[in-house]
């Protein structure tokens, strides 16, 4: 009977505790742990390459003679209107540095530098007999060089994210050569030539994206890659080459070259520094 007593106390306390254990609050799993995402940002360095495709915009020489000599371009002997047209290829690279006001979309200004060689060397050569004028073959040769090019230009754009579309302008630089020679029968009667950095302005614009970072074409591990197309136009002014006499008659000509074009380039930049 004692027994049995103790038994059932033994029993009744270990029910007891096993309600109270009920009641208490279980431990609750911990929250899961947030990575945030980063913000894509276009703020930072970048260096790079680009190719394209360059042409001239005033292709037109315009020849002028010195006194007397202005009876030949009124004939015809030396032309008064001459097209050079020229176009070709371009390449070269580029640095800049970009800060975005806001990740992600928001505005984003910037500066860049580039330099690139231009294949816009041409030559046209005429030949003209007019015996009511004159009893020669005259043979008139005009070249036009443009083979280097840099600009340092602003930056100004809007991204949307990873796409940024910009407006850009500024000064622009290069090595502008010209060379005239008329010719009367076989003899070099007037020549001229002259070659010279020649400055000026350039504005255009595009639209660049930026690929995932383990693109295949991140080389150098930068913090991003971007591809863009953009449109520049450039315009290195005007000058007057004079086309003096080599034995000729009278002082000479006076022919007029204006040097401006466009290039329509892809690019691709290596982004480093923010994320």
């Amino acid at each position: 009977m004692r027994n049995s007593l103790i038994l059932a106390g033994l029993t009744g306390v270990l029910l007891s505790g096993t309600a109270l254990a009920a009641d208490l609050p279980r431990r609750q799993a911990p929250p899961p742990v947030f990575t945030p995402v980063p913000v894509f940002t276009w703020t930072g360095a970048y260096i790079g390459i680009n190719a394209g495709y360059t042409y001239t915009e005033s292709d037109t020489l315009r020849t002028t003679g010195i006194g007397a000599l202005q009876s030949n371009v009124t004939n015809d002997l030396r032309r008064p209107a001459v097209g050079l047209s020229q176009d070709g290829f371009s390449a070269g690279g580029q640095a800049g540095y970009n800060f975005q006001l806001t990740p992600g979309s928001g505005i984003v200004i910037g500066i860049e530098t580039d330099a690139q060689y231009m294949d816009l060397q041409r030559s046209r050569t005429e030949t003209i007999f007019r015996p009511a004028f004159n009893p020669n073959v005259l043979t008139n040769t005009y070249r036009a060089d443009l083979d280097f090019l840099g600009t340092v230009r602003g930056r100004i754009g809007y991204a949307f994210d990873r796409v940024l579309v910009y407006g850009t302008g500024g000064f622009a630089y290069g090595n502008v050569s010209q060379n005239v020679t008329f010719q009367t029968g076989a003899p070099i009667t007037y020549a001229g030539s002259r070659s010279n950095i020649e400055t000026g302005y350039a504005y255009g614009g595009g639209i660049e994206y930026a690929l995932p970072t383990d693109s295949f074409l991140n080389f150098f591990r930068s913090s991003a890659v971007t591809i863009k197309g953009e449109y520049l136009r450039y315009d290195l002014g005007s000058r007057t080459l004079l086309v003096g006499t080599t034995g000729g008659p009278g002082v000479g000509y006076n022919v007029n070259y204006r040097t401006e074009g466009s290039i329509a380039r892809a690019g691709l930049n290596f982004k480093f520094g923010s994320f």
